[in-house]
């Protein structure tokens, strides 16, 4: 696989992101369970117009993935050709206190930390794959040009230690966490077990930034967007995982066609407590 990798990584991104497309409808054609659970999230959401949308961008996800992990970074930064909300970014650092980075699982969320690691030091939340042969590669391509923070305690502290220090850190909000690591929150009007960790993060003063990098059309490349909460967290944790999950829906909307509806968001993590009665979406329209 690793030798697949290399090949992959000499290829354009135009013919990779066409490669990928062919393997989105591959596996969507092949995988009745992989066809139920991206169609049953879309319609969760009322999003079910953009399934064609979904299943290519999905496969193009993972072709691209050489490219972005192998090659340099210079060369790398070229692929983002267009930045909005820079401002935002800017204004975070002037006011001191460390930026959060809330990455979903919306367009090429790995280009996301490799362009803010090409203007200033960020430290990355990590789940080492389950695959010996991925960990080499993360190692040697992705973690390159970042500092690393192992998803468990050790982790959060090098998290807290970065932003005291006045640095950034990033983090998928989205991802399922572990037994203990989360709380049921809705999740375009479904309880979902949510990470608490991002919350915790944003209780140390440091400023929160939403980024995603949307994928452009015939392999053009990536713009990349940063946006501001709509408004500060309060209330409870749970109240702030519920708002965190609501900018989360607010963010998709912007991009539909690109977020990771094939992800199983509302699984039950061994261990986790039985799930509420469904809630109503707390996500705002772009």
């Amino acid at each position: 696989m690793f030798f697949l990798f290399r090949i992959l990584n000499c290829l354009p991104l135009p013919l990779l992101h066409n490669l990928g497309a062919l393997m989105g409808w591959l596996v969507w054609l092949l995988s009745s369970s992989y066809r139920r659970l991206l169609r049953d999230n879309l319609a969760q959401a009322g999003l079910s117009e953009y399934r064609n949308e979904a299943i290519v961008a999905a496969g193009q996800m993972i072709f691209e993935l050489p490219k972005i992990w192998l090659r340099p970074q210079d060369e790398l930064m070229e692929r983002v050709v267009r930045v909005s909300g820079q401002e935002h970014v800017e204004a975070a650092w002037a006011a001191g206190k460390g930026i959060l980075y809330l990455t979903p699982h919306l367009g090429c969320f790995e280009i996301t930390a490799q362009y803010l690691a090409s203007h200033r030091p960020i430290t990355v939340l990590y789940r080492a794959p389950r695959q010996a042969w991925l960990q080499d590669l993360y190692k040697a391509g992705r973690a390159a040009n970042l500092k690393i923070a192992a998803a468990d305690m050790s982790g959060v502290r090098t998290l807290l230690k970065a932003l005291r220090a006045g640095e950034s850190i990033g983090m998928l909000p989205d991802q399922v966490p572990g037994n203990g690591e989360g709380v049921w929150a809705p999740f375009f009007g479904r309880p979902a077990y949510s990470m608490t960790l991002a919350a915790r993060m944003a209780d140390t003063g440091a400023s929160v930034l939403l980024t995603y990098a949307e994928r452009l059309p015939y392999g053009a490349g990536y713009h990349v967007h940063f946006l501001p909460l709509g408004a500060p967290l309060s209330g409870s944790t749970e109240d702030k995982v519920a708002q965190l999950n609501g900018e989360i829906e607010r963010v998709i909307r912007h991009c539909p066609g690109q977020y990771l509806w094939g992800y199983n968001r509302y699984k039950h993590p061994s261990g986790a407590p039985l799930p509420p009665a469904a809630a109503p979406s707390t996500g705002r329209e772009p």
